[in-house]
């Protein structure tokens, strides 16, 4: 398995977020982690810009979303948007949907994301936060499970990511 280090720069050209299915990852960090990362693969088999692949939960969640944040790719995307800013690229999963804003959108994606995400009951991953904060439901109530909150309370800070890849093997 590779491993990724992940570290904030101001430098990312896009602001990402993931919803997904409650039950589909591991209920401890490290497993959800793990899972994540088989899931950023994208090796289910099919196109990601379909929402009909995706469960109910995460469907319903879409068809709301792109009311706001139009798809930049897949059957409801339009030719129209391509530049309007809010335009969103969502790769769709099996059980998990991630979204790409441009970083001018993240103080209107990201609360938009999390009550949609709230109200359609499914969990929430500000995958661009440096905490990596994630949110379920929980009975009647909506809980982070991981991570420590900054992100929530630092909205207007600018946080991103990127990716260190391990060096190739010769």
């Amino acid at each position: 398995m590779v491993s990724f280090g992940v570290q904030c720069y101001p430098c990312s050209m896009s602001y990402d977020l993931a919803v997904f299915e409650p039950s589909a990852p591991p209920p401890n960090h490290a497993g959800f982690l793990a899972w994540y990362e088989e899931q950023t693969k994208w090796q289910e088999g099919h196109g990601y810009n379909d929402p009909n692949v995706t469960t109910p939960a995460l469907h319903s969640w879409f068809l709301e979303m792109i009311k706001t944040f139009p798809a930049l790719n897949g059957p409801f995307a339009s030719e129209a948007n391509i530049d309007n800013l809010k335009t969103t690229d969502y790769s769709i999963g099996k059980t998990m949907i991630y979204a790409t804003f441009a970083w001018s959108e993240m103080e209107n994606a990201r609360p938009a994301m999390f009550a949609l995400a709230k109200k359609h009951r499914v969990g929430f991953f500000d995958v661009s936060a440096n905490d990596g904060e994630v949110w379920l439901p929980h009975k009647d109530d909506y809980v982070r499970v991981f991570g420590t909150g900054d992100s929530s309370k630092a909205l207007g800070e600018m946080r991103v990511y990127s990716i260190t890849l391990p060096k190739p093997v010769k």
